[in-house]
């Protein structure tokens, strides 16, 4: 497999319906001070492995929820057993640096390693991962919150005689009315040259194979995966800007270069372009491909840059 040596920045825009895209530990969307609604990294990222677990079952995931029989889950010491049959207390640093270069998802965003046992004794490693994912702010005009009261058919538990037990149990769920969660994100590959020199021989590095797998799952993840609460969220967008080789740049975050109109066209949300285009001119020789996915069915984009690539999402 071919080494990927490019830097990217870019962006991920979620669209969320009458849904709940990222909730807090009460249930509701999460919000800001200001009210504004927002997304932590970890949801896109989970939507991401999620996806790669489906489509490629054949790819290691190393964070991610497994269940004992008991519906227990698996401690990281015994997620590292499962992955690669052997216990981490008899691996050396180099082969562990090894076996989680074989995740995918360790390739991607790496992981702070520190299983706990008492057989088991300097086995930490931190990997710095190549995709660094910010949260998702609603930039969206509107950050309308509705709860609603739902019913379960089973009635409550209690007392004989008390009048809860005969009813059945009253429940709430919360959702957002319209929003667009604008994830910025950068991948910088170089990120994990300190684990490879450190890993053992065979180890294994971003590839372009890697990539090429990263992007179908910031394009479909979030609208592959589907549940009660996430029903009406889907991808709206990605923004894919990729840096020729050596490049040394920095663009600064897309949620300062991307605007949506707060009006919508014929039904269609509106983005403009007009700054991302402005920032990238100044980099003329630095730019290799700018690459946009989008619902066009949904979606209409003004004043992109005259040599970005316009493909369906």
């Amino acid at each position: 497999m071919t080494e990927f040596k490019n830097r990217i920045f870019g962006c991920a825009v979620v669209k969320a319906i009458n849904s709940n895209y990222n909730a807090d530990f009460s249930g509701q969307p999460r919000t800001l001070p200001s009210g504004i609604v927002y997304a932590t990294d970890k949801a896109f990222k989970y939507m991401i492995k999620r996806y790669l677990k489906d489509v490629y079952p054949e790819e290691r995931i190393l964070n991610f929820k497994r269940l004992k029989s008991e519906f227990k889950p698996y401690d990281l010491a015994e997620t590292y057993e499962y992955l690669f049959n052997t216990k981490v207390s008899e691996d050396k640093l180099d082969v562990i640096a090894k076996n989680l270069l074989s995740c995918i998802d360790i390739r991607f965003f790496g992981t702070t390693f520190a299983p706990k046992g008492t057989s088991i004794k300097n086995k930490n490693v931190s990997i710095h991962g190549p995709v660094q994912i910010n949260h998702g702010v609603n930039i969206w005009r509107e950050n309308n919150i509705f709860t609603e009261q739902i019913l379960s058919p089973f009635r409550n538990p209690g007392e004989e005689d008390s009048e809860d037990k005969q009813a059945t149990t009253l429940g709430r769920q919360s959702k957002l009315e319209e929003g667009h969660y604008l994830h910025h994100f950068s991948i910088n590959p170089y990120n994990l040259e300190d684990i490879v020199d450190i890993a053992a021989e065979g180890r294994q590095t971003l590839s372009d194979e890697d990539i090429d797998k990263l992007k179908e799952g910031m394009k479909r993840g979030v609208t592959w995966y589907d549940s009660a609460s996430k029903a009406g969220c889907e991808n709206e967008m990605l923004v894919w800007v990729q840096l020729r080789e050596g490049s040394k740049i920095v663009l600064p975050n897309f949620i300062c270069l991307i605007d949506l109109l707060q009006e919508k066209e014929d039904g269609k949300c509106v983005y403009d372009f007009s700054k991302l285009k402005e920032k990238l001119h100044e980099f003329p020789d630095d730019i290799e491909t700018i690459e946009v996915y989008y619902n066009k069915q949904t979606t209409t984009l003004q004043n992109l840059p005259e040599n970005a690539i316009q493909m369906d999402i």
